[in-house]
């Protein structure tokens, strides 16, 4: 089954760092800590309760404009706050975690990365999934290779890109492919999900298989292919705050803005769906 859709949001270009550039760039935004708003205590929507400071935010690359909207959000709901991302790939996200990076919130593209912070005991309480991603097919503007199926990938005429196996969206994407009994051999491997994109979108690549999330983010830079092996792969997206977060209070916070009804809102309109 195909579907051919232009999405109208602009897509953001954010790579993944490594670990040394994680602890570099977190050391720099954890400053700032909580002030004496209480453990969960603000409701994310204008809560009574104040929190104040930086929140720092490790979250996978295909979360980058939705998590982006709702850190807006959230530091008008709560002024004297400020969100700082680090946006990239979940295991080198969980990799600079686990290595001592200051962070306050994980949220994680798939619960195999989740768990290597939870396994170095650093996570604080248990991870909850908040949403879910599921893949498709990104192409050159109208579809010019007439890209129909998953299958049409493993023509030798077509370069094609994928996420490193080592992330999410390759993890899955190889679960996909297992699931529909084919072999595909990418002209590169990347480091995530907006790296992948991004070679379609310089046209260095004819398609990539991505999150529908990232397709409809780069609106008509890319047009996407559904494919129904994409139903063997749904990725659930688990977060929780972190045991040594600099700022507890406002990282708890910004995770209930994240699951309330205003943040799910956010999420399922950028394309993912409801857990």
């Amino acid at each position: 089954m195909t579907r051919s859709a232009r999405r109208t949001r602009r897509t953001s270009q954010l790579a993944g760092a490594g670990v040394a550039a994680l602890l570099a760039l977190s050391a720099c935004s954890s400053a700032d800590s909580g002030s004496d708003a209480g453990p969960g205590s603000d409701t994310g929507s204008g809560g009574s309760n104040k929190v104040s400071g930086t929140v720092n935010v490790f979250a996978a690359a295909s979360l980058t404009e939705s998590f982006t909207e709702l850190g807006k959000t959230f530091e008008k709901e709560h002024p004297g706050t400020k969100v700082v991302f680090n946006f990239g790939g979940s295991d080198s996200l969980a990799a600079g975690i686990t290595s001592g990076a200051p962070a306050d919130v994980f949220a994680s593209a798939s619960p195999k990365t989740m768990k290597v912070v939870t396994d170095a005991d650093a996570a604080a309480g248990t991870p909850a999934t908040f949403v879910r991603n599921r893949l498709e097919i990104a192409t050159l503007p109208g579809n010019p290779d007439g890209v129909s199926s998953l299958k049409d990938l493993t023509g030798d005429d077509l370069k094609v890109v994928l996420c490193d196996k080592t992330v999410p969206c390759g993890a899955a994407a190889q679960k996909a492919l297992t699931a529909a009994d084919l072999e595909l051999t990418p002209v590169s491997y990347e480091e995530d999900v907006k790296s992948a994109l991004n070679k379609v979108v310089l046209k260095e690549a004819d398609a990539a298989v991505v999150y529908r999330t990232d397709v409809q983010a780069a609106g008509d830079k890319v047009e996407g292919v559904e494919f129904p092996e994409s139903a063997q792969a749904v990725n659930d997206y688990p977060i929780t705050l972190l045991k040594d977060a600099p700022n507890s209070a406002a990282g708890k916070a910004f995770m209930e803005l994240v699951r309330s009804a205003e943040g799910q809102k956010a999420l399922t309109g950028a394309g993912f769906t409801a857990p």
